[in-house]
């Protein structure tokens, strides 16, 4: 017959109610549910399963820098072409013009700078309604624009 040693530990009391009333459900004593938790966390397959949430997570992870890295692309691809259209339609100013084309600059940049602040306060970004916009046009229905 095997013997059991004593132990005395301390519990938080909410901790404590957890384990009287899962003692209770399962009618067994508060001592077998001690035991069968400690048990649990010093098993190799407590190892394992810990190992297991921990892969899933940075599988998860991995998933979501994969998207990442092609927002990043498309991205990068839009304001490339942007700058290679702008830089082909853009003719270049007379030096007179140069005050006034900075001057009018500031003021469509400080546009710029309000309008992105609303697109990013309600987070509806780009490549959301890029996406929007490309699965409206294969489903053959032309969405109108969205207003900023």
């Amino acid at each position: 017959m095997q013997t059991k040693t004593r132990m005395n530990v301390y519990f938080d009391p909410d901790l404590l109610k957890k384990v009287e009333a899962l003692a209770l459900r399962r009618n067994i004593s508060k001592s077998a549910v001690i035991e069968a938790a400690v048990a649990s966390f010093l098993s190799a397959d407590a190892s394992e399963r810990l190992e297991a949430v921990f892969a899933r997570r940075m599988d998860r992870i991995g998933r979501q820098i994969d998207g990442l890295d092609e927002d990043l692309a498309i991205l990068g691809e839009t304001l490339s072409l942007f700058v290679e259209y702008w830089m082909t339609i853009t003719p270049p100013l007379p030096e007179t013009a140069h005050a006034s084309a900075k001057a009018k600059g500031g003021e469509r940049f400080a546009k710029f700078l309000n309008t992105l602040g609303r697109k990013l306060a309600t987070g509806d970004r780009f490549l959301k309604e890029l996406s929007r916009d490309i699965d409206a046009r294969r489903e053959g229905t032309d969405r109108p624009p969205t207003e900023t």
